[in-house]
C-alpha cells in the first residue's frame, strides 16, 4: 500500500516550527487519518507510514501510541497497527459529547475573546471559502481544524483544549466523507459566520446556539449519507 500524503502550494501547510521530531510525526500522522489518507479498519505497515510520512521509526512509534490514546488507530496483539473503523453509533456518541463541550467552550470563550481572535476567525473561514472554491477539501481540513483550535485556545481552559483536539479529530474522520455533498461546505461557512458573529457581540447564549447548530448540521449530514 502506497498513501500519497501531499500538499500543494496554495494549501495550508502544518506548522512544524520549533517542533520535536515526535511533535513533527504526530502532526503529519494525525493529519493522514483525518483527512482518510489511510482508510478505516486499514491495517498499516510501519515502514511504509515512515516512507510516507518521511520520519524515522522512533517518532512514528511514539506516535502510534499517542493517537492510539486518541482513538484514531488501534493496536492490535501480533497483528500489528488498524486504523480505527468509522460507525454511525460512534458518529453519534461523539456528537452527544461535542455538544456538551463545544457548547461550554463558546460560554467560555465569549467572555475572554479579542477583536484580534474576530478577525483572525474571519480570515481563516475567508480562507476556507477559497478552498472550497478550489475544491480542495484537505486544505478545507486543515483549516476548520485551525478554526476549531482557536476557538478552544480563545475560551482558555487547556483541559478543555485538549477534550476538543481529541473530539474534532475523530470528528473530522467522518466529516471527510460528506465534504464532497452539494453545498455543505457553504453551510459550514455560514455557519462559522453564525460563530463569529455572536462572539463578537459577547452574547454567550447565541454562540452557544450557534455552536449546538454547527454540531447538528454535522450530525444531519452524516445521515443524509
Amino acid at each position: 500500500m502506497k498513501t500519497e500524503v501531499t500538499k500543494t502550494q496554495e494549501r495550508p501547510a502544518i506548522d512544524e516550527a520549533g517542533l520535536s521530531l515526535n511533535e513533527q510525526a504526530y502532526r503529519r500522522f494525525k493529519q493522514a487519518l483525518v483527512t482518510l489518507s489511510y482508510k478505516p479498519g486499514e491495517y498499516l505497515n510501519t515502514a511504509q507510514v515512515m516512507s510516507d510520512l518521511s520520519m524515522g521509526r522512533t517518532p512514528v512509534n511514539q506516535a502510534i501510541h499517542r493517537l492510539s490514546n486518541e482513538g484514531l488507530l488501534q493496536i492490535i496483539p501480533r497483528k500489528g497497527v488498524m486504523v480505527s473503523p468509522l460507525s454511525i453509533d460512534d458518529a453519534l456518541e461523539l456528537i452527544e459529547v461535542r455538544l456538551a463541550n463545544e457548547v461550554l467552550c463558546m460560554k467560555l470563550a465569549s467572555q475572554r475573546i479579542a477583536a484580534q481572535d474576530i478577525a483572525e476567525l474571519e480570515a481563516i473561514n475567508q480562507q476556507i471559502e477559497v478552498a472550497s472554491q478550489q475544491r480542495d477539501r484537505d486544505g478545507m481540513m486543515l483549516l476548520d481544524n485551525q478554526f476549531h483550535q482557536l476557538l478552544a485556545k480563545v475560551a482558555g481552559n487547556k483541559m478543555l483544549m485538549d477534550i476538543l483536539s481529541v473530539l474534532h479529530a475523530q470528528a473530522q474522520r467522518f466529516w471527510a466523507s460528506s465534504l464532497s455533498k452539494e453545498g455543505h461546505m457553504q453551510e459550514v461557512i455560514e455557519e462559522h459566520r453564525a460563530i463569529i458573529s455572536a462572539l463578537a457581540a459577547r452574547d454567550a447564549q447565541a454562540a452557544a446556539d450557534a455552536a449546538e447548530g454547527h454540531i447538528l448540521s454535522f450530525r444531519n449530514a452524516l445521515l443524509r449519507g
